[in-house]
């Protein structure tokens, strides 16, 4: 893992700011699943002590996004096949709340937004391999289902999955690094939205499980690809 001094911002607690700098590390690929976090090569990194280092560490062990190793070391939580099938059949229970609330509650303006995240990730689909930025992807697709949520109304609701969507964006990455074209968002992504711009729960909730039972399908077959090469 070789990394380069990145300097934190000032203003925040440092273990607070150490906490983010990590977190943003792990979600941008920069620690990907697996890597092991060495404490001083962090703490170089990053340009604190490593006393606040180990209380972020601490938080994103509790999040689950960082994980024990045999040796007693830490690394970055890779998620197995089991974890992830576990992962989307919450999503499955959970989104579609959210799309039948979003039918129901969306305005006029998170319709919009919506629209925007799937045109923008359309264009991103279409660009050329070399042009493709996954990362960003990506992250149109947790802004897309986020919105999503916000749009229920159900404040509980987003709080869920977001500690959901957490784990995703590491699974995400795991089998992203293996296979870019994993993330196929863009006609699955309309259907959505075009259900809940309807106000129609029942076409939207099928286009979601439509949507995330293929995604669950492709990305279980990449994560027993890894443990078949493995073996």
């Amino acid at each position: 893992m070789a990394l380069s001094p990145q300097p934190i911002q000032r203003g925040k607690p440092l273990h607070a700011q150490a906490y983010q700098a990590l977190r943003a590390s792990i979600f941008s690929g920069a620690l990907a699943p697996g890597d092991r976090l060495v404490e001083t090569q962090l703490a170089q990194r990053f340009q604190v002590s490593r006393t606040p280092l180990r209380e972020a560490l601490r938080q994103l062990q509790q999040e689950g996004l960082v994980t024990a190793d045999l040796g007693g070391g830490l690394r970055v939580t890779t998620i197995s096949s089991t974890d992830a099938v576990q992962l989307y059949d919450c999503r499955l229970a959970l989104e579609a709340l959210s799309v039948t609330g979003a039918c129901q509650n969306a305005t006029k303006q998170q319709l919009k937004s919506l629209l925007n995240y799937v045109v923008q990730a359309e264009k991103l689909a279409n660009q050329s391999a070399s042009e493709k930025n996954e990362f960003q992807l990506l992250d149109l697709d947790y802004q897309f289902h986020h919105l999503i949520a916000e749009s229920s109304g159900n404040r509980c609701l987003v709080t869920l999955l977001d500690r959901v969507f957490d784990a995703m964006a590491l699974l995400r990455i795991q089998t992203l690094h293996r296979n870019p074209e994993v993330l196929d968002i863009r006609l699955e992504h309309r259907q959505i939205y075009e259900a809940i711009a309807s106000g129609n729960p029942e076409a939207a909730k099928a286009a979601i499980d439509a949507h995330l039972i293929a995604s669950k399908a492709r990305v279980v077959r990449e994560i027993e690809g890894f443990k078949i090469e493995e073996d």
